[in-house]
């Protein structure tokens, strides 16, 4: 939470004191990596268990990987340990959004702020993948699924439901995303 924390407090003392937008920028993006590098490689995986990363194989096709401990080995993970991680992402982002919004009256560091937003939500999702075990790709069935269940709420049309079969193929989908 250090660099975390070292960005939000350099974003407001760069934006007090009128710094140069270039000096600001330079520091609290350079803080947001850190964190966001910290975050993704230490923190997730000593704090909740959790790693993601990608290869790219000698076809150059990108592999992303998604992991989480499992059986006895996330017994060492602590609960309160791993509710704070996500709380400090959780929270982190939402005040990235209220500093965003602040920033549309006075747009200058709307691009650290976007900046800030990309990569907290990009850590944020690649956890939620892994906490969920999200390895595979959701099959085109379900995907369509998704979007004839959701067309026939937003429409109140019936004849959008998905079938049964519809149904039983996303069960089986999600249970071999999420594991046995």
């Amino acid at each position: 939470m250090a660099f975390r924390s070292l960005a939000i407090v350099a974003y407001f003392v760069c934006s007090w004191a009128k710094a140069s937008f270039v000096t600001s920028f330079v520091i609290i993006i350079i803080l947001l990596s850190m964190d966001f590098w910290t975050v993704k490689n230490i923190t997730g995986r000593l704090l909740a268990g959790l790693r993601y990363w990608n290869y790219v194989d000698d076809a150059g096709n990108n592999h992303w990987i998604f992991e989480s401990k499992k059986g006895d080995d996330k017994n060492t993970v602590s609960q309160t340990e791993s509710n704070l991680f996500w709380l400090s992402l959780i929270f982190t982002i939402l005040l990235w959004v209220l500093l965003t919004i602040t920033t549309l009256f006075s747009p200058t560091y709307i691009i650290i702020t976007g900046v800030a937003l990309a990569l907290n939500i990009t850590n944020l999702y690649g956890f939620i993948r892994c906490k969920f075990g999200s390895n595979g790709n959701i099959s085109d069935e379900m995907k369509k699924t998704v979007f004839k269940s959701l067309l026939s709420r937003v429409t109140g049309d019936g004849s959008s439901a998905p079938t049964s079969t519809d149904s039983q193929q996303q069960s089986t989908t999600t249970r071999t995303m999420f594991g046995p």
